[in-house]
């Protein structure tokens, strides 16, 4: 009797230390709060509060500019993605890839949409691919969501997505060197293998934290949860109900509407297109006079998107998929996550805009300009260092201003590096975790941050080596 009193409340107490974990601020939270406290501070003393005031309306309008932007991009490619789903190509990724992906997400079944998506985000991320990237993330993480038990908080396996996914090794950084290409540079593609390595070690540092930080809490919340998830049975059985219907019939997803009969003729003419393709890709490497030439100038920056957009038709019509059907029905999916990402932007937006323009982000600058020598990180590009993880729109503008005035300079170099090897970690967070209305983090950000600074050290000293090398 005594025992199981004890067992009684030993399982209450938990039960309680879980629910008051769960009511503390999250981490976003803490950082949201931070900025606005200190950005206004900081203006009070500084006389800035004028261009603050300012910045906080700018700033949410950005927001839902920017989410109204996206909506386009959200439509267009959830909806090649619903190709790539009615034609199969995401249960056979996750096949090829069924040893790996297994190993990293154990909580997640090996043939669950969700292992698709974020190997699909994982291999346009790596692409450079980051319009792409976007949607095949959100999409990932609306899958996952669905074989959460606990809503509102980050699984484990959320987490290590995230980490992987702000920190992804770069195979070819497109877009920073269009930019490079486009301001002129005598060496575009200069930054690609330092970028690459560099992505290497974060990501070998943003997946080895996220693993140990959600092994050490494993064990506790194995405990709690199945006595937590009973009393929100008790509660909303109607719901559990719907959920664990719709988390056991995932496998079952019926696109026979999006499908005809597949014959000779459409697998015929989606060869043509490869086929086609594949010379007119000739044609340009001849035209342009070399194989590396072309690749430098030209397909990097403008083909590669195109190619991507190609092959998903052709694949779509070789397995008998109807194609436009098909990404019309999955593009309705981009306007609904689209408006529900608004409130997240609106605030770390916002937040951002204000502390950048109450000169505390420049007052940072100044006080880490000593340290920052060690790391041989140029004082031009220190700024382009501190906004990158907040944002990248910033950062990006950053950067091209530096590489149109030199943009074969040192500094020029290291900023197209440190852009190719870090991630804007804060806005990956909102958009990703806003989807699917997460606001318990756990330890998503402290793996994020510490894969970014990884990305951020490893590009300067990178950037130090090849450019003497150059």
């Amino acid at each position: 009797m005594v025992s199981d009193l004890f067992s009684v409340g030993y399982l209450s107490k938990n039960i309680m230390a879980e629910s008051n974990v769960s009511q503390k601020p999250s981490a976003i939270n803490l950082v949201f709060v931070g900025f606005i406290a200190i950005a206004i501070i900081f203006a009070a003393y500084t006389n800035n509060m004028e261009a603050v005031t300012k910045a906080s309306f700018e700033s949410a309008k950005t927001a839902v500019n920017l989410a109204i932007n996206l909506i386009g991009v959200m439509a267009l490619w959830l909806g090649f993605v619903r190709v790539l789903e009615a034609g199969g190509l995401m249960y056979t990724l996750a096949k090829y890839l069924k040893p790996l992906m297994v190993r990293l997400f154990p909580d997640v079944p090996e043939t669950h949409p969700a292992m698709g998506a974020m190997i699909l985000n994982i291999s346009a991320n790596m692409l450079g691919l980051g319009n792409a990237a976007t949607p095949f993330g959100i999409k990932a993480m609306v899958e996952l969501n669905k074989i959460n038990p606990l809503k509102g908080t980050a699984t484990n396996a959320m987490c290590l997505f995230l980490a992987i996914n702000t920190s992804s090794i770069a195979l070819f950084p497109l877009g920073v060197i269009g930019v490079r290409a486009a301001a002129n540079s005598t060496d575009p593609a200069a930054i690609w293998l330092p970028t690459f390595i560099a992505t290497s070690l974060s990501t070998l540092v943003g997946v080895t934290v996220a693993l140990w930080l959600g092994n050490r809490s494993k064990i506790s919340d194995e405990m709690i949860s199945p006595q937590v998830e009973s009393i929100e049975s008790s509660e909303n059985s109607e719901t559990d109900t719907e959920t664990e219907t719709e988390t056991a019939n995932f496998e079952e997803a019926d696109y026979s509407h999006l499908l005809y009969p597949v014959g000779k003729i459409s697998q015929t003419v989606a060869w043509l297109f490869i086929l086609g393709f594949i010379s007119s890709w000739i044609y340009g490497v001849i035209k342009a006079g070399s194989l590396g030439g072309f690749f430098n100038q030209d397909f990097l920056s403008h083909w590669l998107m195109p190619a991507l957009m190609l092959l998903i038709v052709a694949y779509g019509v070789g397995r008998g998929v109807k194609v436009y059907e098909a990404v019309t029905e999955g593009a309705k999916q981009g306007f609904d996550i689209a408006i529900r990402i608004i409130p997240f932007l609106v605030a770390i937006l916002v937040a951002i805009g204000m502390f950048r323009a109450s000169g505390a982000m420049k007052a940072i600058a100044t006080i880490l300009n000593p340290i920052t020598t060690l790391i041989q990180l140029p004082a031009e590009v220190l700024p382009m260092a501190l906004i990158r993880p907040l944002s990248g729109g910033g950062a990006f503008g950053i950067m091209s201003e530096l590489v149109e005035k030199a943009p074969d300079s040192y500094s020029a170099f290291v900023a197209s590096t440190m852009m190719g090897s870090t991630e804007t970690t804060f806005y990956v967070l909102a958009v990703y975790f806003g989807a699917v209305g997460i606001t318990r983090i756990r330890h998503a950000l402290v793996a994020a941050l510490l894969a970014d600074a990884t990305g951020l050290i490893a590009a300067c000293f990178l950037s130090s080596i090849f450019w003497n090398l150059s």
